[in-house]
């Protein structure tokens, strides 16, 4: 008998969860994402008719079009089941242009978490496509291609072929430059510190601080080294006594459930994650994994920016937190978290979709990372519902003739929600470490074991980390939270960023391409534009604006500033000169920026074509020949080792040489393997030696 439903969604992975879920009279497919987008080659876009687009089938989808109409053939109704949120309503809109749907079998259902009663519920509650938010979608994606085709041609031929600009990149590019800026015009300035190790007769010892001179509310900046040693010989000569003992009941609250920017960001602190892999693994969790032999999608919907969760998951937790922990860890009332001015509040929050999946029952069901991922999330959302902390905070002021000096500290009365779950921090957000203070009373005498003057200078603002960027992003309305991930790739990829450990560094082509686009397309690298695009958007969602008038309201100063850059924006010439000579026509060699990185070419270009791969020494011998080895790349820019002797030594290897012997059999080098298991090795026949690095 032939099956009467369609359902499609866009990925396979939730395809197989979804029809676990539905009856024998369903088959699902997937679209694999978009199916139909702006011609990848020409704009696409007419400018004089309100900025229609033209849509044209992406490469390799037609196959995948044409398969879909045939399994809407004959169906009764052709449900449209992609991710709940802009993105996902275009793509369901483009299936359904692209498939050659009839709308009356149509209908679009959405759901927050893959689970039997949600996709059940979602059936039983269909609606029609949402023309304003397909078109709040064809607005950005219009505006971004506009953007994209119009600036990034002027960069292309003005700094570096290939260059690109775009409304969210280039402003994050923008902000990480800014801070290079500051970082690089900072001028440290001297300051001292001074501190004593000090104990009473009854109690241990424990430090304190120099901070205020007079009054304690009159704090002391003491800036060099005269005057960092009267201070400190005045506090040797000086009897040091307890001014004020003060203690204060402060209570923690849990944070809320996560949101995308809160995921990606807490993901980078606690696990060193890029943005982009924590949203491909919380994608996985989302669509499905095998639990007990079902496909079970673990998670709610993660690109979010609300904290919102229902009522039947708040209960959940209570109740898991009660069987747990306790009637005295569950709050008064269920814990309500408020919305961000900005949130679009589409879905729920980052939250596990049963809480009776906890991390130990799908502990072997799910890899390395998705446990880790998944027990952050499950974690955060069942702390968010307890009860607060209870601190003790603690400060000695400690009166040194006319200075005082202090010590603070806290104790955990009752941990609340800290016996499930703590968030980590910043290091720019970071407070000082405070231990547990020793109990001591007002007016006691204290004896100085040590007092010591150390020299500080105040130091540059931090560059960003992905998570700090991400967060500086979010606060400034800038993108929503599907980009985040994609547009930090994009100017690493590009090259216009790079990344060590997770601090984020501008390159000098980054530098260059943001101090272009800031003297002449100040409008699209305005916080205020991008902003308001964001706000734009969200209103043309509601019905509030015609999508094709918010497009003519930016492009216009766009505009504006084309005709100005095409006149006035000199090519900027990014050689680096050399003291190496042309073999072939003795002009200067100069380093140039290839498609694949550096390379060297002659300056007389191009009446002479010369061009040689740059080389760095690794000052490791080679094994077969013990020439010396060298970094190099492939043509297509991958980075090998290879003798410094080829041709006439073969040797290569793509992972790095290091200048260590063999602990093991003596071998005069070993290999450094990095991606995501980095070790150590030899790669000497019958020794197997290794060692886990960092």
């Amino acid at each position: 008998m032939a099956k009467k439903n369609l359902v499609i969604v866009e990925s396979p992975a939730k395809a197989k969860t979804i029809e676990k879920y539905l009856g024998p009279d369903f088959v699902v497919k997937a679209s694999f994402g978009h199916v139909r987008d702006l011609p990848p080659y020409t704009l696409g876009v007419d400018i004089e008719k309100e900025f229609e687009p033209s849509y044209k089938t992406i490469k390799g989808k037609s196959k995948l079009l044409t398969e879909l109409k045939a399994a809407g053939k004959g169906k009764e109704t052709i449900w449209l089941a992609t991710d709940p949120d802009r993105e996902g309503e275009a793509i369901a809109w483009h299936v359904q242009v692209g498939a050659e749907y009839p709308e009356e079998k149509v209908k679009r259902i959405v759901f927050n978490e893959i689970t039997k009663k949600a996709i059940q519920a979602a059936i039983k509650t269909p609606r029609e496509l949402d023309m304003q938010l397909i078109n709040a979608q064809q607005a950005r994606r219009v505006l971004d291609r506009l953007i994209g085709y119009r600036v990034s041609p002027i960069l292309s031929k003005k700094i570096k072929k290939g260059s690109s600009a775009g409304r969210v990149q280039s402003v994050a590019l923008k902000l990480v430059c800014e801070r290079e800026r500051a970082i690089l015009a900072f001028i440290p300035e001297e300051y001292w510190v001074i501190s004593a190790r000090v104990k009473d007769d009854k109690s241990a010892s424990f430090d304190i601080k120099l901070f205020a001179e007079n009054d304690p509310k009159t704090k002391i900046l003491v800036t060099n080294e005269a005057q960092a040693t009267q201070v400190t010989d005045e506090i040797k000569a000086a009897d040091l006594v307890i001014d004020k003992v003060t203690k204060r009941k402060q209570n923690r609250h849990p944070q809320p459930p996560f949101i995308t920017s809160t995921l990606q960001q807490e993901a980078s602190r606690k696990l060193n994650w890029t943005a982009k892999k924590t949203m491909m693994i919380a994608q996985q969790l989302y669509e499905g994994v095998e639990v007990d032999g079902e496909a079970v999608g673990l998670i709610t919907y993660m690109r979010t920016d609300s904290v919102r969760v229902s009522k039947d998951a708040q209960s959940d937790a209570l109740s898991y937190v009660k069987g747990k922990y306790g009637q005295k860890y569950l709050p008064e009332s269920p814990r309500v978290y408020k919305m961000k001015k900005n949130s679009q509040d589409a879905h729920e929050a980052i939250r596990p979709s049963l809480v009776d999946y906890t991390p130990d029952a799908v502990q072997g069901k799910l890899s390395a990372d998705q446990l880790k991922l998944y027990q952050l999330i499950w974690k955060r959302f069942v702390a968010s519902q307890m009860v607060s902390a209870e601190l003790e905070n603690t400060q000695i002021l400690v009166k040194a003739d006319k200075y005082y000096l202090k010590a603070t500290g806290h104790v955990v009365v009752f941990e609340g929600f800290m016996a499930l779950y703590m968030e980590s921090k910043d290091d720019e957000d970071a407070e000082e470490a405070e231990g547990t203070l020793p109990k001591v009373e007002e007016g006691a005498a204290l004896t100085a074991k040590s007092i010591e003057k150390d020299q500080k200078f105040t130091q540059p603002p931090n560059r960003y980390t992905e998570a700090t960027l991400v967060k500086i992003l979010e606060e400034k309305g800038i993108g929503r939270p599907s980009t985040y991930a994609p547009t930090i790739s994009t100017i690493l990829d590009r090259g216009y960023v790079e990344r060590e450990k997770k601090t984020l560094f501008p390159t000098e082509l980054g530098m260059v391409i943001d101090d272009q686009l800031g003297k002449f397309f100040e409008s699209i690298l305005n916080y205020n534009f991008t902003a308001e695009m964001e706000n734009d958007l969200d209103e043309i969602s509601e019905g509030k604006h015609n999508w094709f008038d918010i497009v003519a309201k930016f492009y216009k100063p766009l505009m504006a500033d084309l005709e100005v850059a095409k006149e006035k924006m000199e090519k900027i010439n990014r050689d680096k000169p050399t003291d190496e000579v042309c073999d072939k026509c003795d002009h200067p060699m100069v380093i140039k920026d290839g498609r694949y990185g550096e390379f060297m070419a002659c300056s007389n270009f191009p009446e002479c074509k010369n061009t040689k791969a740059i080389t760095k020494p690794l000052e490791v011998a080679c094994p077969k020949c013990k020439s010396e080895l060298q970094e190099r790349r492939t043509r297509k820019g991958k980075i090998f080792y290879g003798c410094s002797g080829y041709p006439k030594c073969d040797y290569a290897a793509w992972n790095k040489p290091v200048k260590d012997d063999c602990p093991k059999c003596k071998a005069k080098y070993l290999l450094e393997k990095g991606g995501r298991s980095p070790k150590i090795y030899c790669e000497t026949e019958g020794c197997d030696y290794s060692k886990d690095t960092e």
